[in-house]
């Protein structure tokens, strides 16, 4: 019988494996940002011990990478999913568990509008911004729902929030050789995640059996 805690996805059966594998799925969603990282050098930016030092103690890098994360997987997916899968099938679930999410940032466009920003263009970004949200809110309840822990969407969150939206324009800086090979870097990550997608995600591999 399942407790509150497994419900919740704060359990121990298969955690090593939930706190790897889905982040290098997400990693592999983001292989084209991650390769002009390297070319950028900020990957040696990040093996600075400085680096790490001075993020902890800023408080707005705390918010994107572990309040925000920590609040927001808790409450949409380990505290939403299992009371929506109780109603509906697990893939729907998925599906509708996001647009809570995704509507939970529509709040933007007041403060964007209070800014002095003009009305409609404050409108299609947070149109956009509840896009993106909204799709991503769907993966990370896949993740969640699939491993049966907590662990695995909120690692991807944080990863997601460090990343940020993919900027295709940063592209456009490289001469066309160079260029044409980032963009096929791009494409390759997203046909591997889509490959990926199931198979690293397997309940068999999280002891979850808990909503499969």
């Amino acid at each position: 019988m399942n407790t509150i805690w497994d419900l919740l996805g704060l359990r121990i059966p298969g955690l090593l494996t939930a706190t790897v594998i889905p982040l290098l799925l997400t990693m592999t969603l983001f292989l084209g940002p991650l390769t002009l990282h390297t070319i950028n050098g900020l990957w040696a930016l990040y093996r600075e011990p400085m680096y790490w030092v001075n993020s902890l103690g800023n408080l707005v890098w705390i918010r994107n990478h572990i309040v925000a994360p920590l609040s927001e997987e808790f409450a949409f997916r380990a505290c939403m999913l299992p009371l929506l899968v109780q109603c509906f099938q697990p893939m729907t679930a998925v599906f509708i568990c996001p647009l809570f999410f995704g509507a939970a940032h529509l709040h933007h466009l007041v403060g964007r509008v209070k800014l002095g920003m003009e009305f409609k263009k404050a409108l299609s970004i947070s149109c956009f911004q509840f896009l993106y949200t909204t799709v991503f809110g769907a993966y990370s309840a896949f993740l969640f729902l699939r491993t049966g822990h907590f662990i695995a969407p909120f690692l991807a969150h944080a990863f997601c929030n460090h990343m940020g939206f993919p900027d295709i324009t940063e592209l456009m800086i490289y001469k066309v050789p160079q260029r044409v090979v980032m963009i096929l870097v791009y494409i390759l990550g997203v046909v591997a995640w889509c490959l990926l997608l199931n198979p690293l995600t397997n309940p068999l591999w999280y002891s979850n059996n808990i909503f499969f």
